[in-house]
């Protein structure tokens, strides 16, 4: 089969670039940025666009049971696994347009030039929006990824509850409704894709400080969360003298102290150690803290670096700091992934074909790639965020930078589809 053009040369940025603003119009916010939580008014329109797109494309378009939603072309051999592509459409409550639509836009342009340009292809190629990735309005999020590859059970994740009281599941069926009455397609059964590939903004500052537009993402890393409680006496902060005290935040503070410690000793500079959450109780100016709440987000690359640090967390846990006892609890434990070597090949490849040197990175962030990761082949582009910027209305991608991700993502997507004889043409 001769191709006369190819994929990513074709790509028509212009038109990627419009797709980009009519997305970043829905759910959009004054002056700027956006609010699409996951399953609201503004996240279902947001899908039915880009069911319109997929339909006007002639495209089969349909929904599952988490509302992840799908476009199809048919490849010469459906009975292959597709190729899938794509992101997710959520967004936290005041953000920017690219995190997540980016990915999803990418993967509608490869399938409109494939289309438009009549290229011919053996395996089908699928663009997916996932649902909830941001876990903003419904924690924890990644809930239609990481359903969708038997990670989390559904009735786990429709039970969960917003701000407001809300039902996951109330606002799934609203959602599922929806996307029926509009004439699309409902497939409950998942399908194990050829290979997943996602488009994502960097989210961080590397690529923009080396002048890169896009970057190959070789892994994401890995992350324990904890929540821990430092139980102490609640008194007088007046008459109590301090060795008969047993504060509640003194305890925090020393343990907090000494977890850090723990992680300097490590020597490593891809660990990162946040603590994003601190409360007292009883919470008043006049009374000795009785009890100090705390979260920790831990991340690295390898997991025995997190299991060597979990076991030091949990023996300090077990002492008592200025006389208090401490609980400790791990609410999350997320493994790392380290992406498919040859998988990883055809991307540096395609990254090659339009920015040389493009830089190896690993995620420090999660996305819906880290669960496809259990099922399938599976990699990512990054294209750089002004300044790292993101989860913000300041985020910022610069128009040459995403034309120029995108097409690496379609030079990929050409070698997986069309011209790639090798490993990647078995399926699973």
């Amino acid at each position: 089969m001769t191709q006369i053009v190819h994929l990513h040369e074709a790509l028509d940025g212009q038109r990627l670039w419009d797709d980009v603003q009519s997305l970043a119009a829905i759910g959009a916010l004054e002056p700027k940025g956006i609010r699409r939580l996951a399953l609201d008014d503004e996240d279902n329109r947001a899908r039915l666009w880009l069911a319109e797109q997929g339909r006007s494309l002639g495209c089969q378009v349909y929904f599952d049971a988490l509302g992840n939603l799908f476009l199809r072309r048919e490849g010469q051999d459906a009975s292959l696994a597709p190729l899938l592509i794509g992101s997710h459409m959520d967004s936290q409550p005041q953000a920017g347009a690219h995190d997540g639509a980016l990915g999803v836009l990418a993967g509608l342009a490869v399938l409109r030039t494939l289309q438009e340009q009549g290229i011919e292809h053996r395996r089908p190629l699928e663009v997916v929006a996932w649902t909830n990735e941001e876990g903003a309005r419904f924690a924890p999020g990644a809930s239609g990824s990481s359903w969708y590859v038997g990670q989390r059970e559904y009735e786990d994740i429709v039970s969960a509850l917003d701000g407001e009281g809300v039902r996951f599941g109330d606002a799934l069926q609203a959602c599922l409704t929806l996307l029926k009455d509009t004439g699309l397609e409902y497939r409950p059964a998942p399908f194990v894709p050829h290979a997943f590939l996602e488009l994502h903004i960097e989210q961080g500052p590397v690529l923009e400080q080396l002048g890169k537009p896009v970057g190959v993402v070789s892994g994401i890393q890995g992350v324990n969360w904890y929540r821990i409680q430092v139980e102490g006496v609640a008194n007088h902060a007046g008459t109590t003298p301090l060795q008969a005290r047993r504060d509640a935040f003194d305890g925090a503070h020393e343990l907090v102290s000494a977890l850090k410690e723990a992680t300097r000793e490590q020597d490593d500079d891809d660990l990162r150690f946040t603590i994003g959450k601190f409360s007292l109780w009883p919470d008043a100016v006049n009374t000795i803290a009785q009890q100090a709440t705390f979260t920790i987000d831990m991340r690295h690359p390898r997991q025995a670096v997190l299991d060597d640090l979990d076991a030091q967390f949990h023996e300090l846990a077990r002492n008592q700091w200025s006389g208090c006892d401490v609980t400790l609890e791990v609410t999350s434990r997320v493994a790392p992934v380290a992406f498919p070597e040859t998988l990883l090949a055809v991307l540096r490849e395609s990254a090659d074909s339009v920015c040389k040197e493009a830089p190896e990175l690993v995620s420090g962030a999660f996305h819906d790639a880290i669960h496809l990761a259990h099922v399938c082949p599976t990699a990512m582009f990054f294209t750089p965020c002004r300044a790292g910027i993101s989860h913000h209305p300041d985020e910022h991608i610069e128009r040459q930078d995403a034309d120029i991700a995108v097409r690496a993502l379609a030079h990929a997507a050409e070698t997986l589809l069309i011209t790639r004889n090798n490993a990647h043409d078995s399926d699973h």
